[in-house]
């Protein structure tokens, strides 16, 4: 079929000869323009003078002296408006979002030549309805409806509110346009009410030709009525019968012809509405096919498919061309399509924009914003790691600094949580990037300098050789101007906010705005947006996310001016936006004869999972045939099973490296065997197979300066161990007066923590004499307090124990190994050891040795019943690996010659400094009922135990194994490469 606008051309060329050059054709967007003029110069067949193509828009503002103001302004001068007419005084920052609404209700009254005294009207009393002799008396039985509701006797807040304002927002809009004018701006409204009512008309061309309008507003209707009489203007309307009022049609409720019927005998079509092969197509009968999809890139994906299918004609949908066209419906889905275009296209034409909030010039401000703003610590005057680390790491950096690599790694390495301008000025660059700014000018002058430096550079480095990317340059410049238009404002004093509120600006701005991609238009395939499709006719039509919510938009109308307010006066309401898309969505399809929709039928993202309401009003009153099809993934669910890992060759020699004595010189790990290497192993083989063999290790790094519960057992450890080496420098022998006197002075447990903090923390081995506890964070003075609290109360239990001697402070415990398969040395690091004498109920003095270690977690062990307990691997969730730390260590001390000459008994402790506030608490620990006050008489059986596990581990035949226990899976860090 022919294309609308080859008929268009057919008819201007018929009527007004080659000599076009006196004539506009006015279009409701630019796109058509291009089409027509290829249409014309093939039809004619020769040169011509081409006619002038301008939008309903610019003819608009072509016979006015005013200029629009940008969006900003506008806002900025509303809120002066509403502050003098209210008295309200209410911030510009939180006025922003509902002013943007208010200009947009201003705009909607002008375009629709309401009467804005009258619609703001307060009518308190229903009487006054009377007067309104212009309504009818369905608008009037509207308005009485309404308002009848605030005529009741009970007065809510909510309607004194309303009422209140409602009596002002005539003065706002009054003063709000003479302000305007003032400085000689409108907004858009405004100017084309301003045209209408003045009457004035600046005739440019001889004759203006309308084409493809549907809603006009009133002063759409009006200039058309003017240019009429004034016989300059003509119209071709662009509908098919199909959709038009027809009583006796089975589709007469039908909103997309709603429009154009009421305009036809005003403004009389061009076209001949009487032939059929213009204006009759829609129900030639044709296969559409209508497919689902489960998420919106699996539909982009289909996009090669379609293009290429064996089942139809695949050459003509490629070679056609402009011909063919990908609609989206959901526009966030244009970089998706862009990738999975086929090889075989060649030429392609984007008629949306790209979104500048996807470019990553908008992410690099964002996170400069981020930097002044939640990475400033006002306490510290310093930049927090987490937002510096975010900045370095941004792809732009480098255009800006060649330190950037560098730098973050020796922030991450030191752990500098908090560092100045003067720690981050490693270049000219860095300076420049982490330069504090707390006002809203230096705050833009700073990204201004910023985003023009990474233009500037990147133009020297990417296209010394080369153009470089137009793309990110086009977003470099769209950003600075757009910043360097905010800082005109701000210096003006039109812009007055806060810099959280700029921040939010910004966000706005960049969702709204797009970079638009250029190239010929006329060749290669189309992918557009719903609007750009107007006037415009395809062979072939693939129509993507075409949901209920994406076609028609959804809207949630949101207005200070009520639905029955705006009904009754003739405003835009979501009826007509329901209509509008109707008609883009029959329009489109209606000469087309290959089509195919696809939607979403996935509910997740805040999908409807529903087809356009439009495509089931085609299923039932269209005479189409239609075919359904869903889109499979090749991928097909399946359970995911962990396989064992066999002890190949290479795995053992790997492993016997790590662990093995006797292969020590081939390896740069010591070889030991620690007591959490085992656990590991009884906990999961696979995981002891990825940590140790694979040497996958969990990465600590963080850029968080909160205090996790491994650096809060740490900072305590190290406090303590601090504290008890001062205590021991002299004797061995802790004293209840040398822990009275550390209790009693508190400043040097104070002083520890701080210098626990410092080395644990931020990595600083001394402390810093000009350390305070000032300059730590909320969260951090409270951990440090709780540790101080923990650090007495572990003094306190002490106290009581005093006197003792410590045999030994954070020591290495370690023995050699011997089994079948295995040589090595086994053992660890413990916390303390100290020598007690303890006296029985009949006066009985017995000495031992006891082996502690600390734990600050909430939970305490459970107790076990016997030794066989702690190697019981369907039982590890009662802090087995607890006891098997402590009685191996208990084991390999109670037989040592440096730590234990005398040959005392040595028992197992584990002291949970959360619970030892307890009355008569013992950390000492238990199998049973039974305290083990000396490990010897577990030894032998815990020897045979350890021995086989360890053989175990190291048994070549024996595979690693995957947990039956899919709890520990939650938490295992190998989750996802194991599945």
């Amino acid at each position: 079929m022919k294309a609308f606008l080859e008929y268009v051309a057919e008819d201007l060329l018929a009527k007004y000869g080659s000599n076009l050059s006196r004539t506009a054709i006015v279009f409701p967007n630019k796109r058509a323009a291009l089409f027509l003029s290829e249409y014309l110069a093939r039809k004619a067949g020769k040169p011509i003078w081409s006619p002038n193509y301008i939008t309903i828009s610019e003819l608009f503002r072509k016979n006015s002296e005013l200029q629009v103001a940008d969006p900003i302004k506008l806002v900025c001068d509303l809120h002066r408006s509403f502050t003098s007419q209210t008295g309200i005084d209410e911030t510009l920052d939180k006025f922003y979002g509902w002013g943007q609404l208010l200009i947009t209700d201003f705009d909607d009254i002008d375009k629709n030549m309401a009467d804005a005294d009258q619609l703001f009207a307060n009518i308190s009393n229903l009487h006054e309805l009377d007067d309104l002799s212009y309504l009818t008396e369905e608008q009037k039985e509207i308005l009485a409806k309404f308002f009848s509701n605030f005529a009741d006797d009970q007065q809510t807040e909510l309607k004194k509110r309303f009422m209140k304002l409602w009596a002002k927002m005539g003065d706002i809009y009054h003063d709000f346009n003479s302000r305007l004018l003032e400085q000689g701006l409108v907004y858009e409204g405004a100017l084309y009410r301003s045209v209408v009512e003045s009457g004035d008309i600046d005739y440019e061309y001889d004759r203006y030709v309308f084409v493809g309008f549907n809603l006009l507003h009133k002063v759409e209707q009006q200039l058309f009525t003017m240019m009429k009489k004034e016989g300059r203007a003509t119209f071709y309307w662009d509908f098919d019968r199909y959709y038009m009022p027809n009583k006796g049609a089975r589709h007469q409720d039908n909103s997309a012809g709603h429009y154009i019927a009421q305009y036809l005998s005003d403004f009389p079509n061009e076209l001949d509405t009487t032939r059929d092969e213009i204006y009759n197509n829609f129900t030639a009968k044709r296969n559409i096919s209508i497919i689902s999809a489960s998420t919106e890139n699996a539909q982009a994906r289909f996009i090669s498919s379609w293009l290429t299918d064996d089942s139809t004609d695949q050459k003509t949908r490629i070679a056609d061309g402009h011909n063919t066209a990908i609609v989206l419906c959901n526009e966030g889905l244009l970089q998706s399509v862009i990738h999975c275009l086929p090889e075989d296209v060649h030429e392609v034409n984007i008629t949306t924009g790209y979104p500048l909030i996807q470019a990553p010039a908008a992410s690099l401000v964002s996170m400069l914003f981020e930097l002044q703003t939640t990475g400033w610590s006002t306490q510290h005057e310093c930049f927090r790691l987490k937002q510096i680390k975010a900045v370095l790491n941004h792809p732009y950096t480098k255009f800006i600094t060649e330190n950037a690599t560098s730098l973050e790694r020796k922030l991450s390495d030191e752990r500098v949580y908090y560092a100045s301008e003067d720690m981050l000025a490693f270049d000219e660059g860095t300076k420049m990037l982490f330069k504090h700014e707390d006002t809203l000018k230096g705050m833009l002058d700073w990204l201004c300098t910023i985003v023009q430096d990474v233009a500037r550079n990147y133009e020297q480095q990417e296209g010394a050789n080369e153009q470089g990317d137009p793309l990110i340059q086009e977003t470099l410049f769209k950003i600075y101007t757009l910043l360097n238009r905010l800082n005109a404002l701000v210096e003006s004093g039109d812009l007055t906010i806060d810099l959280p509120t700029l921040q939010r600006l910004l966000i706005q701005l960049w969702s709204s705005a797009s970079v638009p991609f250029h190239g010929e238009p006329i060749n290669g395939i189309q992918i557009m947006g719903v609007l750009e499709t107007r006037n415009l006719d395809f062979n072939h039509l693939l129509v993507l996310s075409c949901n209920e919510g994406n076609m028609p938009k959804g809207s949630s109308d949101t207005s200070f001016i009520p639905y029955s307010i705006r009904k009754a006066f003739g405003l835009t309401t979501i009826d007509h936006k329901v209509a509008i898309y109707s008609y883009y969505f029959h329009r489109l399809i209606q000469r087309a004869g290959d089509i195919t929709f696809i939607y979403n039928n996935s509910t997740t993202d805040g999908q409807t999972a529903e087809m356009s309401r439009f495509i089931l009003q085609l299923m039932v009153e269209s005479p189409h045939d239609f075919s359904f099809y869903t889109l499979q993934s090749d991928m097909r669910m399946q359970k995911f099973m962990p396989k064992e890992i066999e002890k190949t060759e290479v795995i053992m020699e790997k492993l016997m490296k790590r662990f093995d004595i006797r292969k020590q010189t081939e390896t740069p790990h010591s070889p030991l065997l620690t007591p959490s290497a085992i656990n590991r192993y009884m906990r999961c083989p696979l995981n002891f197979y990825y940590y140790y063999v694979c040497g996958l290790s969990e990465d600590d790094e963080t850029d968080d300066d909160r205090i996790d519960s491994r650096a809060f057992g740490n900072i305590f450890h190290e406090a303590v161990h601090m504290l008890y080496t001062r205590m021991t420098t002299q004797t061995n022998i802790i004293t209840a007066s040398a822990i009275g006197d550390l209790l009693k002075n508190g400043v040097d447990i104070e002083r520890a923590v701080d210098a626990a903090i410092q080395k644990e923390l931020f990595k600083n081995s001394r402390l810093s004499a000009n350390f305070s506890f000032k300059q730590l964070n909320g969260l951090q003075i409270i951990n440090r307090e709780v540790i101080i609290h923990y650090v007495r109360q572990l003094l306190t239990n002490d106290k009581q124990l005093a006197p003792f001697s410590i045999v030994g402070l954070e020591r290495d415990v370690t023995a050699r190994f011997e089994s079948e398969n295995i040589c090595t040395t086994i053992g660890g690091r413990v916390d303390r050891m100290d020598r007690i004498v303890e006296t029985s109920e009949d006066g009985t003095k017995t000495e031992r040795i006891r082996v502690i270690d600390y734990k600050t977690g909430s939970k305490q062990a459970n107790r076990l019943d016997n030794v066989g307990a702690i190697f019981n691997a369907d039982n590890l969730s009662k802090h087995n690996d607890y006891f098997l730390q402590a009685l191996l260590y208990s084991c390999i001390i109670s037989v040592s010659k440096d730590f234990n000459p005398s040959n005392l008994e040595v028992s197992p402790a584990l002291l949970f400094i959360q619970h030892a506030a307890k009355e008569g608490y013992d950390p000492t620990l238990f199998f049973g009922k039974e305290r083990i006050n000396s490990v010897e008489q577990y030894r032998q059986e815990f020897g045979t135990l350890l021995r086989e596990t360890v053989n175990t581990i190291f048994n070549k035949e024996e595979p690693f194994k995957p947990t039956a226990d899919k709890q520990r899976c939650a938490t295992c860090p190998y989750r996802l490469i194991c599945k």
